[in-house]
Parts: structure tokens; C-alpha cells; sequence
């Protein structure tokens, strides 16, 4: 389960297994290991993983994922949120367009980022 979970996390994200292993410190034969479920990996490459693709342990394990799990943290009941949404829903075209490519670049970014790299 652990290994079909990251390879789907991966590809999702448009790596290699060259390049996540880069960004993770470990060996391209490491990720295959996991991904072909040869390896296991070990409690702290699995917080890695999770970190990473911003996921929980649980989903890389495969274990379901509760409702209460998911309303953990709703972003709509958030007020500074709110307050946020309907500014941007509020501006014009223009406005929301570069809104979206500040955003996407915030997100290439941090996609591209190290693991135990600090953020600017």
C-alpha cells in the first residue's frame, strides 16, 4: 500500500523517482524499492514522505481517513480567510489572474523545495 500511495503521490507531482529522491536525500533504487514494495521505509523517511507531499502517515500507510479527520480544520470557518475570499472574489479579472500566478508560483516553489530547506 505504502509503495502504490507514493508512486501515485509522485507522478501526481510530475517527478522521476531521480528527482524525488533529490529533493528527499535518498537513492533513485531507494524509491523504487518502496514504490515496487521491496523496502519499507523506516519511521523517519515516512514523516518525510508525508511532510513532502503534504499528506498524513496514515494515507501513506493506507489507513482510512476519518470524517473527523477532515473536519479537523475547515478554511471556510476561518474569518481572516473568509475576509480574503471575498476580496478576491470581489476584484476585477485582472486582479484574480495575477492573484492565481503569484499563487502558482508560491506552489512551484515550495514544490521545489528541499526538504529541511527553511523557507524565505
Amino acid at each position: 500500500m505504502i509503495g502504490e500511495n507514493l508512486r501515485k503521490l509522485r507522478k501526481k507531482n510530475n517527478l522521476t523517482m531521480k528527482e524525488l529522491g533529490q529533493k528527499l536525500n535518498l537513492a533513485e533504487s531507494t524509491i523504487s524499492g518502496y514504490e515496487n514494495g521491496n523496502r519499507k521505509p523506516d519511521y523517519d523517511t515516512l514523516n518525510k514522505f508525508a511532510d513532502f507531499f503534504e499528506v498524513s502517515t496514515d494515507y501513506l500507510l493506507g489507513r482510512n481517513v476519518t470524517q473527523k479527520d477532515i473536519d479537523t480544520y475547515n478554511p471556510l470557518l476561518d474569518p481572516e480567510l473568509g475576509i480574503w475570499f471575498k476580496d478576491i472574489k470581489d476584484a476585477s479579472p485582472e486582479k484574480q489572474e495575477e492573484l492565481k500566478l503569484f499563487w502558482d508560483f508560491i506552489k512551484d516553489k515550495e514544490k521545489n523545495r528541499k526538504i529541511g530547506d527553511k523557507q524565505r
